[in-house]
């Protein structure tokens, strides 16, 4: 059997884990990731290209006889990674840049879930202030204020009253960001719904938990995330079945009929607002960073195939399901508030327990640093939520650096 090589774009964290995940498949030779982060180094060859730069991506694919390209990164789809290798006959697993704009920009994901009348709480976008603080004046709080464009420096702030919200507004602006988002925050319980799909035909594959503020208890910063768990015990399976009939199917369907199919992962954000209601929050183009080892562990299918299947055209004579473990697997992210301290006891976690590195750095001594922000995502699977919990914080509690800060509240009580 011919082993197969693997380019993997992008930066952060969803590219480690899928890098680390891939490089154990016995069927691939070699995983590239171009440009990687400095820990992916350990288990991938990493190639200095930019992510949006995909004509050199492509002299590359082509120069090393790459199996498959996997483009993860927003940068990449925006600057159509997938129209380019396509066109010179590369098979690459990713949607299109044109197809993909409702699941990378946030106010195109609004308005198109106006047009498709699927449930999403009341929304203004907004390109200047004025009009923005007279929305404001009239609108039910609290509020979800929001960038445009969704990234680890993008802004996400829920305000309690007018002033907040104004202030808000007005930073935003500051900061020259071309469009504003402002919508109704809503109760509820967060998840997210993945689906594979071909662009014609579309599968579901994991029901996420997500924690998204930085406090105990969701309180404090409203953040991309802040841990997560699969599978998400409180989603039923007639909810992920009215998802993919009222959401996942018209959205598919709609592209299709536009020319623009959607071929790759869609992430479809929720809220879950009683035991089997829901409001449809926004979507994401692949797997999102601190959610994907745990993602990944809970399938019981080869991935690589699974891809292989959607760039070829394949996937729906080849699939009618995909198949996942019955595992239990929690996610909890380590934010520090400081750049470039060290990091230490990353030796004394576990085996069993997947360490994902978002963007740090080593110094001369080769000891990783802490970029501020989201740094590390400690992953854990185990047979029941509870002992998964357990063995995730022995290990998190094992990991120390100056300014970190994690929640502790993940699955309480599960």
């Amino acid at each position: 059997m011919n082993k197969k090589k693997v380019l993997i774009v992008g930066s952060c964290a969803k590219e480690y884990a899928l890098a680390k995940f891939l490089s154990k498949n016995s069927q691939i030779e070699k995983v590239y990731i171009a440009p990687g982060n400095v820990a992916s180094a350990e288990f991938a060859e990493r190639i200095d290209i930019r992510e949006n730069d995909v004509q050199s991506l492509l002299e590359f694919a082509v120069k090393e006889e790459i199996s498959l390209t996997i483009a993860p990164s927003a940068e990449a789809i925006k600057a159509d990674i997938a129209g380019y290798f396509q066109a010179n006959s590369q098979m690459i697993f990713a949607p299109g840049a044109e197809a993909a704009k409702f699941a990378i920009s946030r106010a195109n994901a609004k308005k198109f879930l106006y047009k498709l009348h699927i449930p999403t709480p009341k929304f203004g976008i907004f390109e200047k202030s004025a009009l923005a603080y007279d929305y404001v004046n009239n609108a039910k709080m609290p509020l979800l204020i929001t960038t445009d464009m969704d990234n680890e420096n993008s802004v996400r702030s829920v305000c309690t009253n007018i002033n907040l919200a104004k202030t808000c507004i007005n930073d935003l602006f500051l900061r020259e960001e071309p469009k504003v988002v402002v919508e109704e925050y809503v109760f509820g319980h967060p998840f997210t719904i993945y689906v594979m799909t071909d662009g014609y035909c579309a599968l579901p594959f994991a029901a996420v938990g997500d924690y998204k503020f930085m406090e105990d208890g969701d309180a404090g910063l409203f953040t991309r995330g802040m841990g997560a768990y699969v599978p998400d015990y409180k989603v039923s399976l007639d909810v992920v079945a009215d998802i993919m009939e009222k959401v996942i199917n018209p959205v598919i369907k709609s592209l299709e009929k536009r020319n623009n199919p959607y071929s790759g992962i869609l992430g479809v954000e929720c809220v879950l607002t009683g035991e089997n209601t829901y409001s449809v929050t926004g979507f994401t183009p692949f797997l999102k960073e601190h959610d994907t080892q745990a993602v990944l562990n809970s399938l019981d299918t080869d991935l690589y195939r699974l891809f292989e299947a959607c760039a070829v055209g394949s996937f729906a004579d080849d699939y009618t399901e995909i198949s996942v473990n019955d595992l239990s697997t929690l996610a909890c992210v380590l934010y520090s508030r400081k750049e470039g301290s060290v990091i230490t006891g990353l030796e004394m976690v576990d085996d069993s327990t997947e360490i994902t590195h978002f963007s740090t750095n080593k110094n001369n001594y080769f000891e990783y640093l802490t970029n501020q922000g989201r740094t590390l995502v400690l992953t854990q699977t185990a047979s029941t939520i509870s002992r998964a919990r357990e063995l995730l914080y022995d290990n998190v509690e094992d990991i120390y650096f100056d300014g970190k800060k994690y929640r502790r509240d993940i699955c309480e009580g599960s």
